[in-house]
């Protein structure tokens, strides 16, 4: 960086120094930030303490009354569904191979999901929910306009046959009742759900056609990263016959929806809760809530109608998934089903956009799985799986180092041209001298470029497949105890301000070798590629900066990750060796002269550059030409005036 540079930083730091200075707020207005973030706060507190009414017991209210008022109160408030305000809560649990469902008599609600198979970053079992981290509650309207919660309700449960099959009935009278069915599915994480009510005319109000759910949970920190694990907590939905959506990851979200949704998903970074309505959720509400810090990363709310038959001849359906978020495991959900009956659960895990998520879903994926099936260690089968990509971007990689091993044994030739033409005003034809030289020999900037954009889909892809991968969950490589977070070699408690923000309280191994390997190839591959012309003031500290950047955004990601950019840039550098000691540099200059002795063959992009060129030139001699005549005109201008004046 030059003295030039340097000034030009500094001055620029002194512009934002003093614009921030002079547009600093006045003492007003700052009072007057404080007194709107104090009504902000207001409002919202008058919002939790809403909600907070909304979701209390109603017994709370009537307790220390005797029990003839209490009881005719419940009567007058809910009706027939008085007798039901009053119970003991009972558990049931539904369990298989891969997951247990604990569901209460009160609600008659699953009240705790635990996934069998997992654990979280303490070793624990992984319990999706429990207890009051959860609501499900489903509001009732009887004949009389009384309101009623079921989450206040007990209800009776009724075991059949079937072990994993359970019915939470609450019965009105010996013809009226509702049922709960609950059936987990065996060797499955779906529990099927459905709602159905037998003799509830004259009971609800005749105009029933839905009810109204109220369904929240707490997302638990389940992973060792939390900065980085709440990337990926957000609330997916999908529309009815169309693509699967989500509100964002960071801040407080919300949105209505007039379009009928086919499902709902809480989803934390591997593992997700889903529900699916086989007739859909009409006037949807979603909510989405960070928190700052504790056990929780987020709360998700939703709010919706789901149709009901008040006559009981269609029940309402409905679907539970307590699921890890494996690709494999979310798209065989769509086999049984077509059209838009897809779930297409698979979209539940980030694997980019577009291009992107293509290449994941039809490369990626089926040739990690692949692998999978006869590699048990998974740090090994990054390795395989890197050097097979590598391996595949070859000829591109050959492509791209050829093009700029052209360019470098033509730098002598273009440091005579830039020798030729030195000045300022000379750059135009400086340029076309090199792009002639270039076009002459047979070589093309272009051509090592493209190869480049030819290689990112695939890498920006496996950018989005390691991060997303439950499979490398808890697997161990080397130094690494679990290759789906950081690998720190160095951990602090400290806060260090700027430094605990951006970078954390730790430093991963694999980034920091991803880090040195970069600088390693950044220098040689500047060295490489050194062709001769005049570079942008700065740009060699630039490129060094970005390794050092990549070590601060990368320092908290999957080390699986991070191992993959440091393999496949060790691989880059044994490549970058191998070609250059294979590649005769002094064959391929004498080919290039070769080339130059040759007819030229223009393509039509070199006609076209040409030609811009030749009509930039031209116009810039008309402006030179123009700005030397304004000139004459004035000065002959001053002259007329000075003999005006001495006459």
């Amino acid at each position: 960086m030059d003295k030039n540079t340097i000034i030009g930083f500094v001055l620029i730091g002194l512009v934002l120094f003093g614009f921030s200075w002079l547009n600093r707020p006045t003492p007003e207005q700052i009072e007057a930030q404080r007194r709107y973030q104090d009504s902000i706060a207001r409002i919202e507190q008058i919002k939790q303490n809403e909600l907070a009414q909304q979701n209390a017991d109603p017994m709370e209210a009537l307790a220390g009354l005797p029990d003839s008022v209490r009881m005719a109160r419940l009567q007058t408030n809910f009706g027939s569904f008085a007798p039901h305000m009053n119970g003991t809560e009972e558990f049931v649990t539904l369990e298989n191979e891969k997951v247990a469902v604990v569901l209460s008599t009160k609600g008659g609600r699953a009240v705790s999901a635990t996934l069998k198979e997992y654990d979280n970053y303490e070793g624990k079992p992984l319990v999706l929910f429990e207890d009051k981290e959860s609501v499900f509650d489903l509001t009732f309207v009887t004949a009389a306009n009384q309101v009623v919660n079921t989450r206040d309700l007990y209800f009776t449960p009724v075991k059949g046959n079937d072990p994993n099959a359970l019915v939470m009935r609450l019965a009105l009278n010996e013809n009226s009742f509702i049922d709960f069915s609950y059936t987990l599915a065996p060797d499955d994480y779906k529990m099927d759900f459905s709602i159905q009510g037998t003799g509830m005319n004259g009971i609800l109000s005749p105009n029933t056609q839905t009810l109204h759910l109220n369904w929240t949970q707490d997302i638990r920190q389940q992973e060792k990263g939390r900065k980085f694990e709440d990337r990926y907590v957000e609330l997916h939905y999908k529309v009815m016959g169309d693509d699967v959506d989500y509100l964002s990851a960071s801040g407080h979200a919300n949105k209505t929806l007039k379009e009928n949704l086919h499902w709902i998903g809480f989803k934390d970074m591997y593992f997700s809760t889903v529900l699916v309505a086989k007739n859909g959720f009409q006037n949807a509400k979603l909510d989405s809530r960070p928190h700052a810090d504790g056990q929780y990363l987020k709360t998700f709310h939703a709010t919706a109608d789901v149709s009901f038959d008040l006559l009981g001849t269609q029940p309402t359906d409905l679907q539970f998934y307590f699921i890890p978020n494996k690709f494999a495991l979310l798209s065989d959900y769509n086999d049984n089903l077509s059209g838009d009956d897809k779930l297409h659960l698979e979209k539940l895990v980030p694997l980019g956009w577009g291009i992107f998520r293509w290449v994941n879903q039809f490369f990626v994926i089926p040739l990690f799985d692949f692998l999978g099936k006869y590699i048990n260690n998974y740090g090994w089968l990054i390795f395989l799986l890197t050097v097979i990509v590598k391996l595949i971007l070859y000829p591109l990689t050959y492509k791209s180092y050829l093009s700029s091993a052209k360019m470098r044994v033509l730098r002598p030739q273009v440091e005579e041209i830039n020798a030729k033409y030195p000045e300022k005003e000379q750059a135009m034809e400086r340029q076309r001298q090199i792009m002639e030289l270039y076009s002459r020999a047979g070589a093309s900037p272009m051509s090592g470029c493209i190869p480049l954009l030819l290689q990112m889909p695939i890498l920006i892809a496996l950018f989005m497949f390691f991060p997303s991968a439950i499979e490398l969950r808890h697997e161990s490589f080397l130094w690494a105890q679990d290759l789906s977070t950081y690998d720190a070699i160095i951990s602090w408690d400290v806060q260090i301000p700027l430094i605990s923000t951006y970078f954390g309280n730790h430093i991963s191994l694999f980034c920091l070798l991803m880090t040195i390997t970069n600088i390693v190839y950044t220098k040689y591959n500047m060295e490489m590629t050194n062709t001769g012309q005049q570079q942008m003031p700065g740009m060699k500290m630039m490129m060094y900066l970005m390794p050092l950047m990549f070590l601060f955004i990368f320092n908290s990601y999957a080390s699986g990750l991070t191992y993959y950019y440091f393999i496949s840039t060790l691989i880059t550098i044994a490549q970058t060796l191998v070609f250059r000691f294979t590649i005769n540099e002094e064959k391929l200059l004498a080919k290039l002269e070769a080339n130059k002795r040759k007819p030229l063959k223009k393509s039509g992009f070199m006609k076209r550059l040409e030609e811009a060129q030749r009509m930039q030139e031209e116009q810039l001699k008309r402006q030179q030409e123009q700005r030397r005549t304004q000139q004459m005109q004035q000065l002959a201008k001053r002259e007329q005036r000075k003999k005006q004046q001495s006459s």
